[in-house]
């Protein structure tokens, strides 16, 4: 099988759209152009340094213009670009890294202390290529990246040449084990992520072709800021959308969650489409909204995505408040699955939190195979046929439990639980992995944590298991107050029993300053749960 190539896409959009914005970092801009041609010298330089057909590129770098410019050089030398979580502590990154087979490590210059002690633990990883930071010099084993991009070369193509069968890999955490990297065609890639606004790519390429998609792009595409980490699906992969739309990438400069800067960019560069991730990202915005009205001019933007975690009804609300113009998308996908479902939220309009409408072929299927009926009440795992990935790097076991056959079709099935409302709709309920058994009862604890985050005085919440005589395990809230706010603690757990069955709300209530969650908006469970077994002075089973 052939197919679309990200290569060649984008290409021939840096042919016909040269001197437009590829790339916006602060003060640093790049147009396609530049875009292009750093990727060739990279591309040149791995190729040079010995890389062939489908080794493995890791990008550890936080957002910069140098993420995107390595998955092109990757994608052009027909190399598979690998994230990084920069999160990530020595055991996890040596883990990564041998797993993945890396034979180079793209890093940003303050990462070098770590990357120092764990090289000797990777031996496969042949090139170090060190990003100038401004946090310190370059290490002697490594080599600057700015050489690298300069390398002298014609347009790069390798001479194994490209095709819809290159893979990217993304390597995601889950709810338990260790990462795993899933991989990707390019061309179903493209055909499950793309085919918005550019419905060509859903054709056959073959009979399509190239040229027929840069004329259906007339001119070139709006900015798109993914405000969270690119080292995670949600901002990687709508940043792929943005530049197959010939569009551009803006990226912040402040590594931290800079609400002001924010709303700074979008004003400035005219921001047309941004991602975040939920309520993290959500509610700070709309904080600092509602405390500088009128400060912040966002009539440009007339889309903003989320992904990988549940955003709330209110928060939507908040947001259109500021700008009743713009559509919001609550895309439900994830790293093995894209077009699971979707709710797009309008001034007036705003969706129920959790409710999807299932995507395109998308079913719900009970864990003893069968289709969940509408209004059944039966609950089974969220399942999308069509372009998926092919399975899970180097874990055949894994890849045989997510990526299944029923009834003749080849599904996506990453474990996301939900029930289908009789008028199609789903009700998302969570991962069957946290899911918690009280009193014989099945809760998922994200449908409580929605219902506790409704409360006008919680920040943000997770609800876990405990151990418990009575019920086998017990609900408990930990919950993050807003700021200047306290918690009634019988008050939460009455405010739920509003909104949900009885049995479904917590027992007890845990305060915690912050609940820390990780930049892609998920959080640690097993953190939350040790946290509250300490508070409580429960001992673990």
């Amino acid at each position: 099988m052939s197919g679309w190539n990200y290569a060649e896409l984008w290409e021939r959009i840096a042919d016909k759209f040269g001197d437009a914005p590829a790339q916006v970092h602060g003060d640093r801009r790049y147009s396609w152009t530049d875009f292009d041609r750093r990727a060739d010298g990279l591309a040149r330089f791995l190729l040079e340094d010995g890389a062939v057909h489908q080794d493995k590129v890791a990008i550890y770098l936080y957002n910069a213009p140098e993420y995107l410019e390595t998955t092109f050089a990757c994608y052009k030398a027909g190399l598979v670009p690998v994230n990084t979580n920069y999160r990530y502590l020595d055991d996890e990154l040596a883990y990564l890294w041998e797993n993945a087979d890396a034979v180079a490590v793209v890093f940003h210059g303050c990462f070098s202390d770590r990357v120092e002690a764990v090289r000797d633990r990777v031996p496969q990883v042949r090139q170090w290529l060190w990003v100038d930071d401004g946090s310190d010099e370059c290490p002697e084993w490594a080599v600057p990246y700015e050489q690298a991009v300069a390398t002298e070369t014609e347009r790069v193509v390798a001479p194994w040449g490209r095709s819809g069968d290159d893979i990217l890999m993304i390597y995601t955490g889950g709810t338990t084990g260790m990462p795993k990297g899933v991989m990707w065609r390019q061309d179903d890639h493209i055909r499950a992520l793309c085919t918005t606004g550019l419905p060509i790519l859903a054709g056959e390429c073959e009979e399509v072709g190239y040229d027929a998609v840069l004329e259906v792009i007339a001119n070139p595409g709006v900015p798109g800021l993914p405000a969270c980490p690119l080292m995670h699906g949600t901002g990687w992969f709508t940043a792929n959308i943005y530049l197959t739309q010939a569009g551009s990438v803006v990226t912040l400069v402040d590594r931290s969650a800079n609400w002001e800067e924010l709303l700074d960019t979008v004003e400035k560069e005219k921001v047309g489409a941004m991602t975040i991730v939920g309520d993290a990202f959500a509610k700070p915005i709309v904080r600092c909204l509602d405390a500088n009205p009128g400060r912040w001019d966002l009539s440009s933007m007339v889309l903003i995505t989320s992904s990988g975690v549940m955003w709330s009804e209110g928060s939507k609300q908040g947001l259109l408040g500021h700008n009743p113009g713009m559509l919001l998308i609550d895309s439900f996908s994830s790293s093995e699955a894209i077009g699971l479902g979707q709710s797009v939220s309008a001034a007036g309009a705003e969706e129920k939190t959790a409710k999807f409408a299932l995507g395109t072929g998308a079913a719900v299927i009970t864990d003893d195979g069968r289709f969940v009926e509408p209004g059944s009440g039966e609950r089974g795992r969220v399942a999308v046929p069509g372009h998926t990935p092919i399975g899970y790097y180097k874990d055949p076991e894994k890849s045989a439990a997510t990526f299944i056959e029923h009834e003749g079709v080849r599904y996506s099935m990453p474990g996301d639980y939900a029930t289908v409302e009789a008028d199609g709709s789903i009700t998302l309920l969570g991962r069957g992995s946290v899911c918690i058994n009280t009193g014989g009862e099945k809760v998922f604890p994200e449908e409580v944590e929605e219902a506790l985050k409704l409360d006008a005085a919680v920040a943000d919440a997770v609800v876990v298991g405990v151990p418990d005589e009575k019920f086998g395990e017990a609900i408990v809230g930990v919950v993050e107050a807003l700021p200047g706010s306290e918690l009634d603690h019988e008050g939460l757990i009455a405010h739920v029993k509003e909104h949900l069955a009885h049995y479904k709300a917590p027992k007890q209530i845990v305060a915690i300053d912050t609940i820390g969650r990780a930049p892609n908006g998920k959080v640690d469970y097993k953190r939350m749960k040790a946290y509250a077994l300490d508070v409580l002075g429960i001992t673990a089973d």
